[in-house]
């Protein structure tokens, strides 16, 4: 099941994984007024929830996998904003026509696309700003799977690209490819060759002891009635 890809990759995620320009963050802002209600599904550790609770947003961040959830109230503690519910994308738990705007972070594309469509209807208020933000690095797997998951799941979306460039050390590179769904844990037999393979990519792409990769941060978004 999606809900259990993370599993015991949550730390990593949390340390390693990109965050959001300040463009981005203020330009999904201006989407919505002061006291707009946010829900983030698929909050995993927090990386964007948190950035919408620091500006003082109500902000509901709803996550299923038990090993994210706990990162996630971490990363949360400090906002008395924020709420977090552990619940599917598809069965929330939030009310009926509770949330001004409806945000997916790097997630759209493991939900059920037509059950998460019936949610969003579902706890939506009229004219719910529906949005998906993907950090992508241009030619990387990241661009197909956002593009396929949005492609099927908005009509006519509004598309606002932002640089993000990312630097990282070597410690942080194998992190951050430790915490993708499909690489193994230490506990698997692969774990030494895929280590050796990151360190390997490290050594010939760094410059001065960082790798950078050039990462674009994309919103979709879309108002429904």
């Amino acid at each position: 099941m999606n809900t259990e890809l993370f599993t015991g990759k949550a730390e990593q995620y949390a340390n390693a994984r990109p965050g959001y320009p300040t463009e981005a963050i203020d330009y999904i802002c201006s989407l919505v007024s002061s006291d707009a209600v946010f829900a983030d599904i698929g909050a995993g550790t927090g990386i964007f929830t948190q950035e919408i609770a620091k500006r003082g947003y109500t902000i509901s961040a709803v996550e299923p996998n038990s090993d994210m959830l706990e990162q996630l109230a971490i990363t949360l503690k400090p906002y008395s904003t924020a709420n977090i519910i552990s619940a599917p994308a598809e069965a929330t738990t939030l009310s009926d026509k509770s949330v001004d705007i409806i945000i997916c972070a790097q997630a759209l594309h493991w939900f059920d696309l037509a059950l998460f469509d019936k949610e969003c209807r579902r706890i939506g208020k009229p004219g719910v700003v529906v949005a998906a933000v993907y950090n992508n690095t241009p030619g990387g797997d990241s661009v197909t799977h956002s593009q396929f998951s949005t492609d099927v799941f908005f009509k006519n979306p509004t598309i606002k690209e932002f640089s993000n460039p990312i630097f990282y050390t070597r410690e942080k590179w194998i992190s951050y490819m430790s915490s993708h769904s499909h690489n193994p844990l230490p506990t698997d037999p692969r774990y030494e060759e895929h280590i050796a393979t990151v360190n390997a990519q490290f050594d010939d792409e760094n410059i001065e002891g960082l790798l950078r990769r050039d990462v674009v941060t994309t919103v979709y978004f879309e108002k429904w009635d």
